[in-house]
């Protein structure tokens, strides 16, 4: 049986990742519309883990042009 391929034509132009810190520290990354999750220390590993997430996830070719991180913080307050 063949394996399927992606039914993306195109290259996505932009990906986007939901970045929320980690209860244990550091950040985690959930890209949106992609089975796509990974964590890191510090911005400067998230950055990189990102790129290699996006590398690893998309055939040669499909890979997005820019990946852009949304930052969510959450706070709670007494009311």
């Amino acid at each position: 049986m063949a394996e399927k391929k992606s039914a993306r034509k195109e290259p996505l132009t932009e990906l986007i990742f939901m970045v929320e810190e980690a209860p244990e520290g550091g950040y985690m990354a959930r890209a949106l519309g992609e089975s796509i999750f990974t964590e890191a220390d510090n911005l400067a590993s998230l950055h990189e883990q990102v790129r290699d997430a996006a590398r690893c996830h998309f055939d040669e070719g499909q890979q997005p042009k820019i990946i852009r991180l949304h930052f969510v913080r959450e706070e709670v307050i007494a009311v």
